[in-house]
């Protein structure tokens, strides 16, 4: 038996791997220091509870790889079969190994566990690892050494938390409303949730579990990512006997994994991350995603898209005067959405048939393309590879393409189906065209959407599920297609937030936060979307005046100061804008330019909420010098004037010079009698006075916001 401890940014990962059984961890937490052999052994002896009534005689350890055969009766790790047998492994002779990471900018320790089950004919190699910033990753490899199929059904690695974690936090949500917070008792049983839809609005991108009342800023937290595209499960549960585990692995559907000999699985890479408060355990994830050597840079480019603007009608002077009016503005990538390929005049035909559209554009793309650069911006374009109509020439010519089972094709979504990309000839179809317009054209971006569920993700032609092919493809286009154009930089849209996972974001440079842009529904899309990703990885647009999708009516102040805080762009058609409109926002841009080296960086702070509708939250840079806040009113309360709100996140120790930062200042809507006394000039504190005791700002009224700029003094 031997320990493995990893240490981290200030987290501790016990690996205890023993000659009999799957891995142990002895702990998973905040750093507890140096261990000698003899206090790794008394780890290990406290770790082990009593023998208890109707608990094995050999007691029940909790392994990262539960199974029955270890006593364990509640969700095993491993599932499957061969041909009716072997449904019960148990895995021995275990060996462990320290690999080496050389200079690896992001893992820290990487351990490799392999062991056998002689008897059912299968081996697993378990990786773990643990990143600079403090994550830990999981991830599990079955192979099939027996005679025969083996054909798995599960592959989950789980994760213990302390019996103290008495609180669940994951994400409920809709299209339009994603990544909602919600809470419940981390109970006796199984929280689980499964998302079929490999592009789930209502799916949770983190499980965490922590001492009861856990908020931003304050109580142990524990949680887990699963980083894949496709079908997913994850878990948390308690037993009777009071041991807790995170768990999770891809949700795989009947027959969809069957092993030959010699053929292998690996699951998906679970991230595990933990800290005090959803702040701490979320700037893990962050940091991770800041070390990696492909990581976007922090000048990120404000972006316009003419959707809102246009929709489907494209008529080359209209788009040429929002290229005139978007770079008098500031921006600094112009990207094409739905509507430029052939038979696209609605989202009813066309999906699929990827060339230009000559009708619509007898001239190629060249004339807007050409222009959008000669302003100095970048050209992006919209596509969507996964989807097809069924009107379209594509689906006509090869209606086996279609996702389906047998003859009959799923309900239609959006007036689309979904393209088997698992099937060679389609994959290359796609990639070919995808290459021919790149190669054409001076693109520097695209935006690539997913816009329906695989509700019956089969091959046509063989019946098979193929949900996990399916993603296995993308991942393979995606890598095909950034090699082939490496400065290419892609955004992951899926009706908006409905792809949100780090096996995605391995391969492109930002999400589309959700398809509403209504800033009032930003405010909390963001916050949950933040406990994953960095603020520049998140698409965010001024929107509309009159919101597009709930029809509410904002100021550009509520709107811009909004999208301020990440990868800020426009969705707006600005040539219908007055003079004051494009002014107000080509100085919101230029705040953005001006900061968003802060705010592409720094640590992402929010203070725990006032009631229900005052919101503070904000970036500190890594050296506590500098911070930008925004103090938003999301709702009416009892509350008025709006009451003193604290700044956390800052060096207690230093003093800190405080002032409203232009233009979200709160002049264009409050008189000067309800702004506070200090507002017009800057005022100095400590930063310990600052997340204690805070400033009063102005009395907003719901749907306001204001900024201020922390500076250290």
């Amino acid at each position: 038996m031997s320990a493995i401890p990893l240490r981290a940014a200030g987290v501790a990962f016990v690996l205890d791997v023993p000659e009999v059984g799957a891995p142990r961890v002895l702990h998973w937490g905040a750093d507890i220091g140096e261990l000698t052999e003899a206090d790794i052994d008394t780890l290990r002896l406290t770790g082990l509870a009593g023998i208890g009534s109707g608990m094995p005689d050999t007691g029940m350890p909790l392994t990262m790889l539960p199974a029955h055969a270890d006593g364990w009766l509640w969700t095993p790790a491993v599932t499957g079969h061969r041909d009716g047998s072997a449904f019960s492994p148990a895995f021995s002779d275990t060996t462990a190994e320290v690999l080496p990471v050389d200079d690896d900018p992001v893992i820290a320790h990487r351990v490799r566990v392999d062991s056998a089950d002689a008897a059912n004919g299968l081996a697993l190699a378990l990786d773990v690892e643990m990143t600079h910033s403090g994550i830990v990753r999981t991830r599990a490899r079955l192979t099939n050494t027996g005679d025969g199929r083996y054909d798995l059904a599960s592959l989950d690695v789980a994760l213990p938390v302390p019996g103290r974690a008495g609180e669940i936090m994951d994400m409920a949500g809709r299209q339009l409303r994603e990544r909602d917070l919600q809470r419940s008792p981390f109970a006796i049983g199984s929280h689980l949730r499964e998302s079929r839809r490999s592009s789930g609005h209502e799916a949770s991108i983190v499980l965490a579990a922590g001492t009861p009342g856990f908020g931003w800023r304050h109580g142990e937290v524990w949680a887990v990512h699963l980083a894949w595209s496709g079908n997913t499960r994850v878990l948390a549960e308690r037993t009777n006997q009071g041991l807790s585990t995170l768990s999770g692995g891809e949700l795989l559907l009947p027959g969809e994994v069957r092993l030959a000999h010699g053929e292998s699985y690996t699951s998906p890479w679970l991230y595990a991350s933990t800290g005090i408060g959803l702040d701490a355990m979320a700037a893990r994830f962050h940091d991770f995603l800041r070390a990696r050597p492909e990581h976007p840079s922090p000048d990120r480019p404000v972006t316009l898209n003419v959707w809102e603007a246009v929709y489907f009608d494209h008529e080359l002077g209209k788009l040429l005067e929002i290229v005139d009016r978007a770079a008098e503005v500031g921006i600094e990538r112009y990207v094409l959405d739905d509507g430029w390929f052939r038979h696209r005049r609605d989202d009813h035909a066309g999906l699929g048939d990827w060339y230009v559209d000559e009708g619509v554009w007898p001239d190629g793309l060249g004339p807007l393309a050409d222009a959008v650069v000669a302003k100095g911006m970048q050209f992006g374009l919209w596509f969507e590879p996964e989807m097809v109509n069924e009107d379209s020439d594509l689906a006509r010519a090869h209606p086996e393409w279609i996702m389906g089972t047998g003859d009959r094709l799923p309900h239609p979504q959006r007036h689309q189906q979904v393209l088997n990309i698992a099937i060679p000839e389609a994959y290359a179809y796609i990639r070919d065209r995808i290459l021919a317009i790149l190669d054409a054209y001076p693109i520097s971006y695209i935006k690539w959407d997913h816009n329906r569920a695989l509700t019956e993700p089969g091959d046509r032609t063989t019946g098979r599920p193929v949900a996990h092919e399916q993603a296995a493809a993308l991942y393979r286009l995606l890598d095909e297609i950034r090699a082939a154009h490496p400065g290419l930089e892609i955004e992951s849209c899926s009706s908006g937030g409905g792809r949100i996972d780090l096996g995605i974001m391995a391969r492109t440079d930002r999400i589309w936060g959700s398809d509403c842009i209504d800033p009032l529904e930003r405010q909390a899309i963001e916050a949950g979307t933040a406990l994953l990703l960095p603020p520049e990885m998140v698409g965010s647009h001024v929107a509309s005046p009159l919101s597009h999708t709930t029809g509410r009516a904002h100021s550009l102040a509520f709107r811009a100061g909004t999208a301020f805080f990440s990868h800020m762009g426009v969705e707006w058609d600005v040539t219908k804008a007055d003079d004051a409109e494009r002014a107000q926002l080509a100085e919101w841009i230029a705040l953005h330019k001006t900061h968003r080296a802060l705010l592409h960086t720094g640590r992402v702070v929010h203070a725990d909420p006032i009631g229900d509708g005052i919101w503070t939250h904000g970036v500190v840079a890594h050296d506590a010098a500098e911070a930008i806040f925004a103090v938003a009113m999301v709702e009416t309360g009892p509350y008025w004037p709006t009451p003193r709100v604290t700044i956390p996140g800052l060096d207690p120790a230093r003093r800190y010079r405080v002032q409203p930062l232009a233009p979200a200042d709160a002049r264009d809507h409050r008189t000067a009698h309800t702004r506070p006394a200090w507002w017009s000039e800057a005022i100095e504190l400590p930063g310990a006075a600052l997340a204690d005791v805070g400033v009063q700002v102005p009395a907003l009224n719901p749907e306001q916001l204001v900024l201020l700029h922390v500076t250290a003094v």
